[in-house]
């Protein structure tokens, strides 16, 4: 079978390390989707390679930052690809005439504004395409629920892209959870610097929010921990005074606070408190806090990813923590790129090979769930969660998250 062809929608940060006329300043500043897929591609996984962003006009300055810092850098890797929209012109609806070139089959991966999820999602699975979408997968539970009868409509694989299930701690965490007995209590926190609010601000408060953005990670990892509990009700609290300060309409802070009960025993309740934020300092060392705490009727787990036990220090920029476990820019011995085993990297292979095995007959939808990938079906709760936090921030309440079968509700 001939290599997968993958569409990249969406062209910022996270797909090309590209912001604002050069390389980002956050820990991508060449980006995660297109190093990886170039990388794939020269292994033989992916085929022919797109792009498509609202405007044409910045193809020539992100292919001339490509060149700079992946293949000078990476002997030379091939970071060719088809672009659209063509020309100097600016198309809000690019992605469809992109999508219609793609042969039947084809993939496609989503890094955008969040509520532009659902539509290019959706109009890719209606076309027979496979969907890598970034979380959170979609910001309304009816639209995951639609999704996931879409996707099992037109026999297409939906994965939502969170990377952390693969990071080996949290891995690691995550089966040895399953020894512990119930589930009692969970608290997580994530950070970015306020800087982000820079990178962001075209959507920041108007389209999305920082729990949508971080939240979601932890909120996914305790899920998977505990498939045999359910969230019920969720309470969201938010801080706010520095973004709008900087003119910005968007909470500082957001914290969920989430019962979730024992599917077989309701007498069995857990409590799950996420706090995300993304006006931390400014010179704290590292880009991202983040680190939860798991505990159980027999036991429990802390980590801290922040540090990594791995700092670097510079006489210009002083003491810095990085994470080279999710995403290893440094070259092998014969100049190639050699981060294959980062967890962002590892995330869009599992994505990849899942495509390819249900196109080879390998696997069903199904199977691919029940292997426990971040599929819609196995992020359903995530998604439950984040959208009860933006109603419970939006209308000052508690919001009850209902399950009858396969059918999720909010009320």
């Amino acid at each position: 079978m001939a290599p997968l062809d993958v569409l990249m929608v969406g062209s910022g940060e996270y797909t090309t390390g590209f912001v604002g006329g050069g390389a980002s300043q956050s820990d991508k500043k060449v980006g995660v989707v297109a190093l990886t897929l170039f990388d794939l591609r020269r292994r033989g996984k992916v085929g022919n390679l797109s792009m498509v962003g609202a405007s044409g006009g910045k193809f020539p300055a992100i292919r001339e930052h490509l060149q700079k810092n992946i293949s000078d850098v990476y002997n030379g890797l091939d970071v060719s690809f088809e672009s659209y929209p063509k020309g100097d012109v600016r198309d809000g609806e690019a992605y469809k005439t992109a999508i219609d070139a793609l042969p039947k089959g084809s993939a496609i991966t989503v890094f955008t504004p969040d509520p532009t999820h659902f539509p290019i999602a959706m109009y890719a699975i209606e076309r027979g395409h496979h969907v890598l979408l970034t979380k959170p997968a979609v910001k309304d539970l009816a639209e995951h629920q639609k999704l996931i009868e879409a996707s099992r409509k037109h026999n297409v694989f939906v994965y939502v892209e969170h990377h952390k299930r693969y990071d080996p701690a949290y891995a690691d965490a995550r089966y040895k959870a399953k020894s512990m007995g119930d589930f009692n209590y969970f608290y997580s926190y994530m950070s970015q610097p306020k800087n982000q609010l820079e990178t962001f601000k075209a959507w920041a408060g108007k389209d999305s929010d920082i729990s949508y953005y971080l939240n979601s990670h932890h909120i996914d990892i305790n899920e998977s921990m505990v498939p045999d509990y359910k969230p019920v009700k969720v309470i969201a609290s938010g801080s706010k005074g520095i973004a709008t300060d900087l003119g910005i309409e968007t909470e500082d802070t957001i914290t969920l606070l989430v019962n979730w009960v024992k599917k077989s025993d309701p007498s069995k309740i857990a409590t799950g408190v996420y706090t995300a934020s993304w006006t931390a300092p400014l010179k704290a060392g590292v880009h991202s806090n983040q680190y939860f705490h798991y505990m159980a009727s027999k036991g429990e787990i802390r980590t801290n990813q922040a540090k990594r036990a791995y700092d670097v220090t510079m006489d210009d920029s002083g003491l810095a923590w990085y994470n080279p476990f999710y995403m290893r820019y440094a070259p092998d011995e014969e100049g190639n790129f050699n981060g294959q085993g980062g967890y962002g990297y590892v995330s869009f292979e599992k994505f990849i090979d899942g495509v390819t095995a249900l196109k080879e007959g390998r696997a069903t939808l199904d199977d691919l769930d029940k292997r426990g990938l971040p599929t819609l079906k196995n992020t359903i709760a995530t998604g439950a969660i984040l959208h009860a936090g933006r109603i419970s921030l939006d209308e000052n309440r508690t919001v009850e998250i209902v399950q009858e079968g396969d059918q999720w509700s909010l009320k």
